[in-house]
């Protein structure tokens, strides 16, 4: 890793799990495969801090944890990449202990369990599933239709309230980290 740090991929461990490696990683790695409207990719660190601001918003007065767990929600792409779900489920199980081992450590990194609890998980992928409909129909060329149709259908009202912005690679890194050091602090109060 740029920290100098030396990831186990097959058994990270958290004390090799550094904020600064997260957030540089998901800045670099393009949502949408790339194809997307724009200067800049649509990274997975602006995903993640949109997928945040939505969990947020409607769970109000959320437990800064869980919006912590709802930022780092994709966070082991940061080694492994972004990919689509058919190709994860193609690639089958190993995909997922890879993930699962990866997301383990890197919540106890930053304080969370190891295992997000059910109901907290649902919201975080409810929002995650927003975030994705949103992103299909402002950057990635997707009709209302297509987008109702693979993500479910949501209020219209959402595309201003949860504008998408494409920044560069450093500023969504920079973004990502603040909002992470934001969380931590109020997690820690």
């Amino acid at each position: 890793m740029l920290s100098g740090r030396r990831l186990d991929l097959l058994d990270p461990t958290p004390v090799d799990i550094e904020l600064s490696d997260i957030a540089h990683g998901l800045s670099f790695v393009a949502r949408w495969n790339g194809q997307t409207k724009g200067e800049f990719a649509y990274s997975v660190a602006e995903h993640s801090v949109l997928v945040e601001k939505i969990f947020s918003h409607f769970e109000n007065r959320a437990n800064p944890k869980w919006q912590l767990a709802a930022l780092l929600h994709d966070a082991p792409e940061y080694v492994i990449g972004d990919m689509i779900s058919p190709v994860k489920a193609a690639v089958g199980s190993d995909y997922q202990k890879l993930d699962e081992r990866l997301t383990a450590a890197i919540h106890i990194r930053f304080g969370l369990p190891a295992e997000i609890p059910t109901q907290i998980k649902a919201k975080i992928k409810k929002a995650d599933k927003l975030s994705a409909w949103l992103e299909a129909q402002m950057i990635a060329g997707f009709s209302l239709e297509e987008a109702n149709s693979i993500f479910g259908k949501h209020d219209e009202s959402y595309f201003e309230i949860f504008p998408i912005e494409l920044r560069s690679p450093l500023e969504s890194r920079d973004s990502y980290v603040q909002r992470c050091q934001t969380l931590l602090k109020k997690f820690g109060e």
